[in-house]
């Protein structure tokens, strides 16, 4: 029986890996900068408004969100990276934690990593590359908000980056307000978690 990606419901919200659920099971994880579009994404990916809170504020997001799917499977979303407004120690305590927990994880299958398809690529989106090469987790990047650009840029864009990538990283562009890619993204999804 296919995966029902629909049936996703917020589990529980965790500041520490110590919070986390049990490390048993599959997780697949959202990361990103804090306005590239993950809360958007999930809700899209689980055809619900308002899952994952979306906010005008970036960096909204400071906690790790696990929303469960079945009782062995969850979708977590990962706290934004950039924009939030908050002192440096907070922003060190976020970061020791993810950390933690992209290290730590046992049952992560796989990352999405969202990027705005206007801003390619910054610091952040390299770091996250590298360390999924590194610990040999597979990477798929959304290219956001893709509806902001004509079809034409969108592909130009969408080789630019994948011209810089390892074969083993796959990528495609994205629109939640318009639903463009998400069939790809759900496959690839349900791929990890079988």
């Amino acid at each position: 029986m296919p995966l029902c990606l629909n049936n996703a419901s917020f589990l529980v919200s965790a500041s520490a890996l110590s919070e986390c659920p049990p490390d048993s099971g599959a997780e697949v994880a959202f990361c990103g900068r804090s306005n590239a579009g993950k809360s958007s994404a999930i809700n899209t990916l689980t055809r619900q408004k308002s899952l994952a809170r979306t906010s005008k504020t970036p960096g909204r997001t400071q906690l790790i969100n696990f929303f469960e799917i079945t009782e062995s499977t969850r979708l977590v979303d990962l706290p934004g990276y950039g924009y939030a407004k908050v002192p440096m120690a907070v922003k060190d305590h976020w970061h020791k934690h993810l950390d933690d927990y992209l290290r730590g994880r046992l049952c992560l299958r796989g990352m999405v990593l969202m990027v705005d398809i206007r801003h390619p690529m910054k610091e952040f989106d390299e770091m996250t590359i590298n360390w999924c090469i590194e610990a040999g987790l597979p990477l798929h990047i959304l290219l956001t908000k893709a509806d902001k650009m004509k079809r034409g840029g969108q592909q130009n864009q969408l080789l630019s980056v994948k011209r810089d990538l390892p074969d083993e990283i796959t990528i495609q562009v994205f629109s939640a307000t318009k639903r463009l890619g998400l069939e790809e993204l759900e496959t690839r999804i349900t791929d990890w978690f079988s």
